[in-house]
């Protein structure tokens, strides 16, 4: 069996938060593999217990995507002040085809586009993905996962961290479909008020998401939880009504253009330019379609609204409002091809200290412990939609008796998709959307 089939059955997917199917890239044609260990979201350190305690699997992992891809060099993009990361990685590697590239301590470094740039010196074209220059992305936990696939392991379980306003910050090994809130007692419990006086960002403050249900599960692409309480301006900010964010932007922005000179992918040499999608909240009626093409090639790092923006408006949700309104137009991007990196390109990055300053957070910016301990929850929620692509069809009955790593869920047959199996021993209590298994 090879790999791409093995990878599939144990339905491996991007582990950093975009959840592609680790399939469809074994079965690419590539140069370069590069294993993304940079991990840029603040308070997330789940990537770093992975390179520094299992540096043996992902270098498995790589060759073997490597070897599936026909690629003749590997490289691991790796921030230089995870020193001891880079120290176990450097121990594990055997040969030459493989490399360790030293990233500095900036957001966003583990964009693809600047990661691609950063380690090779090749333009991703606009619109287009790694493989487009000959590459193929993977996050390290997925090499980790692919790893144990090929010894026949299916993926039951997330690394993940778990910081903010909790007791007892750290990161540890999750059953996929564990809740936020069994995953947050797991760190000690909320440290302020309880759970209805705080709110948690799925995935990072930067790029994830705000929710409010803490019985929400855990999924194959959850990097992390962040909990703060409902006070902190980055909560009553995110909480804001999208029309609210945008009613303000077109009354207070003047244009100043900070959006735009800070953004990691104009200054990358693309044609991203924020303060000029602020128009199209003021000119919907002349100037809307054409504003809006300036925000197609957006990665929506969240670095315009939470960190550049001195008037504290909504620029990257400007942004993601311009590309959904373009697609239901039905309108396509029509901007410059060429990419000629900004001549202040190495001046312009944002330094990961200065973000966490100005997104008020550095209390919580401590350094925290790796749980060893396996979570052992009595009841888990596994969405079929955890992936890139089409919801994963239930091949299971209520009241089965399932066993950890059995599959639960297949890939609906000519679709992009997943395969998802039971992390615990169990029952099936439910099927539909979401499959809940408890223990027996």
């Amino acid at each position: 069996m090879d790999l791409k089939e093995l990878i599939r059955q144990a339905g491996v997917v991007g582990a950093g938060g975009g959840g592609f199917p680790a399939h469809i890239k074994a079965g690419a044609k590539a140069e370069y593999v590069i294993a993304n260990g940079a991990e840029c979201e603040p308070l997330i350190h789940k990537d770093y217990e992975v390179m520094l305690r299992y540096p043996g699997e992902i270098l498995r992992g790589m060759r073997l995507m490597m070897e599936s891809t026909g690629a003749r060099k590997g490289i691991i993009g790796v921030k230089e002040k995870n020193k001891k990361a880079v120290e176990a990685l450097s121990s594990a590697i055997r040969g030459q085809e493989i490399t360790i590239h030293l990233l500095g301590d900036f957001y966003p470094s583990g964009d693809e586009y600047l990661l691609v740039y950063e380690s090779t010196r090749r333009l991703i074209p606009p619109r287009g993905i790694p493989i487009d220059v000959g590459i193929v992305v993977n996050n390290v936990e997925t090499l980790y996962n692919i790893s144990r696939a090929a010894e026949g392991v299916p993926v039951t379980e997330k690394f993940i961290s778990v910081s903010g306003a909790v007791n007892s910050p750290a990161t540890f090994i999750a059953p996929i479909g564990m809740s936020y809130l069994d995953a947050i007692k797991s760190a000690g419990g909320f440290a302020r008020g309880a759970a209805q006086e705080n709110a948690v960002f799925v995935g990072g403050i930067m790029m994830g998401r705000l929710e409010t249900d803490f019985s929400l599960p855990v999924t194959k692409t959850t990097a992390g939880l962040i909990v703060l309480p409902r006070e902190h301006l980055l909560i009553r900010r995110k909480m804001q009504p999208e029309k609210a964010m945008h009613r303000i932007g077109k009354s207070a922005c003047d244009q100043c253009s900070y959006c735009t000179e800070l953004c990691p992918r104009y200054i990358l040499g693309y044609d991203v330019q924020p303060h000029r999608v602020m128009r199209s909240l003021g000119f919907t009626s002349t100037g809307e379609d054409i504003w809006n093409q300036y925000a197609v090639l957006c990665c929506s790092c969240g670095l315009c609204t939470l960190y550049a923006c001195p008037e504290s408006l909504f620029p990257k949700e400007a942004c993601d409002k311009a590309k959904t309104d373009l697609k239901r137009k039905g309108i396509q991007w029509s901007g410059r091809n060429s990419v000629v990196p900004h001549q202040m390109y190495e001046e312009r990055r944002t330094p990961m200290k200065q973000l966490v300053n100005r997104l008020g957070i550095k209390e919580f910016d401590i350094s925290f412990d790796f749980r060893e301990k396996r979570q052992n929850p009595r009841k888990v929620e596994l969405p079929l939609s955890q992936h890139a692509g089409s919801p994963s069809h239930s091949v299971v009955k209520t009241g089965q008796k399932v066993t950890k790593g059995d599959c639960i869920a297949e890939i609906v047959e000519g679709k992009l998709g997943a395969r998802v199996h039971a992390s615990i021993d169990g029952i099936i209590k439910t099927t539909g959307d979401t499959i809940v298994i408890e223990e027996a």
